[in-house]
Parts: C-alpha cells; sequence; structure tokens
C-alpha cells in the first residue's frame, strides 16, 4: 500500500452513492478517470472497444490496490485517425478538452485532493494536457499514458519483434491476448501498414493516399502471443502504479 493512503483498495463511484462519495473522498483517495474507445475500430482481430477494455483492466487491478475513486470510463474522445472506418467515432478536439475540463471539475467539487487520468490513447495526449493546464485544478491533476511508461517501453524492445507501426499491430494485439483473449480472433489477422506512414488518418479506400491500411492495422500482429502481452502488461500496470504511488505521496 502506498505512503498516505488510508484504504488498501479502492472502489467505482458508479457503485456508491452520493454521501459515500463524500466519504471515500474525505479518506484522502485520488480520484481517476480513465480514458479510452469504445467507438474505435482496430483491424479485423480486434473489437472497437479495445482501447475501453484495456482501461477497465487496468482500473480492476489498480482497485485492489490503491485507495483510488474511479470515475466512468470516458468511452469517447478524440481519434481523428480511424473517421475513415465504420463505427469509428471521434469527437472534435475542443469537444473532447471541454468534456474532459467539465468532469475534472467534478471531482475538484466532489473534494478530490489529487486526481488522475488514466489514457490509453495516444491522439488524446495533447488535448489531455490542454484540458489539465486549462482547468487550473487547485490540487495536482497527473496524466499517465500507459503506452509511456519506462518500464512498459522497456518491455516492448526486449519482446516485440516488429516494431513498425502503432495500432492492431503485434504489441495491441499480445496485450489484449493477455488481457481478454477471448476477445481476439488471431485467424482475422494480417499485416497491414508497414512503411512510409506519414502524420495524419488512415485510409483505408485510395491505395494512391498516404497511409493507405484497408484492413485498419498500422503493423503486423502476426507474431502476437499472450506471452508477450502478459510481459507487456505487468510493466504497464507497475508503471501506472509507482505514478500513483508517487501522486499519493
Amino acid at each position: 500500500m502506498c505512503a498516505g493512503s488510508k484504504n488498501d483498495r479502492g472502489v467505482r463511484l458508479a457503485d456508491l452513492n452520493w454521501l459515500q462519495v463524500t466519504k471515500i473522498m474525505q479518506s484522502g483517495a485520488t480520484a481517476v478517470l480513465p480514458i479510452g474507445a469504445s467507438a474505435k475500430q482496430h483491424g479485423p482481430h480486434l473489437p472497437m472497444q479495445t482501447d475501453y477494455l484495456q482501461a477497465e483492466w487496468l482500473v480492476d487491478r489498480l482497485i485492489q490496490k490503491l485507495n483510488i475513486l474511479v470515475w466512468p470510463t470516458l468511452a469517447y474522445g478524440y481519434y481523428p485517425a480511424f473517421a475513415d472506418y465504420p463505427g469509428s467515432c471521434s469527437l472534435e478536439r475542443e469537444t473532447f478538452i471541454q468534456s474532459v475540463i467539465s468532469i475534472l471539475h467534478t471531482m475538484q467539487r466532489a473534494g478530490a485532493q489529487h486526481c488522475a487520468l488514466i489514457n490509453t490513447g495516444i491522439s488524446t495526449i495533447e488535448p489531455l494536457e490542454q484540458a489539465i493546464a486549462q482547468c487550473a485544478m487547485q490540487n495536482p491533476c497527473k496524466l499517465i499514458n500507459v503506452y509511456h511508461g519506462e518500464r512498459y517501453r522497456a518491455a516492448v524492445e526486449q519482446y516485440i519483434d516488429n516494431q513498425q507501426g502503432g495500432h492492431a499491430n503485434e504489441e495491441e494485439t499480445s496485450i489484449m491476448l493477455a488481457m481478454h483473449p477471448e476477445s481476439v480472433h488471431m485467424e482475422l489477422a494480417s499485416p497491414g501498414l508497414l512503411t512510409g506512414g506519414v502524420p495524419g488518418p488512415l485510409n483505408r479506400n485510395d491505395p494512391t493516399q498516404a497511409n493507405y491500411a484497408p484492413n485498419g492495422v498500422y503493423g503486423d500482429p502476426r507474431k502476437a502471443s499472450a506471452t508477450k502481452g502478459h510481459a507487456l502488461v505487468e510493466t504497464m500496470f507497475e508503471d501506472i502504479y509507482t505514478e500513483l504511488c508517487y501522486l499519493l505521496g
């Protein structure tokens, strides 16, 4: 248990009434907002809710170890790279920023002494930084980007053979094989965009344009495995846990 924490486990906001929320906040719990898309394509072999499932899996483990109050996962966000694929939803950048600011304000009004955003996205990083800056909260708010932790990046270097790309590739597919193997269909896994990627959205229809990826994959998921995934998710969890412990003091 982290120093400064009065409880040995957390709870989800949605399971409480407002009186219980008040008590949890008074205990010094850190308010946590997970961010993970549930309407974002991940190729033919992974579900649209891949990011959401990752966020929920991580939060389930964190609740077992830390005094945190977890707000419902924010399942819509700023994901413009995937707008060309049916079902993928991206909020306007400013809409996303203002939504996060509103949630942060509710955390502050609830009495949160500390708060953290656990972010499973990439295009969401800069807008989330902007939201934290604009919110001007009285108490500190920490942005934790789950794919950027030091231990995690070292594990990627060690275990992932094909590090090209960065979406529905070997790395992300391995993570899902560890977290939710029932949701992965490896028989549908195939390479997508491998070379020549440029900043901007993926393109599923026009092979003459940049970032052509008809299957929505950026990289090659075929060497993914649960063994690799378990190594990745353990280091990912350790990075997040360490960040939250530091926030708790």
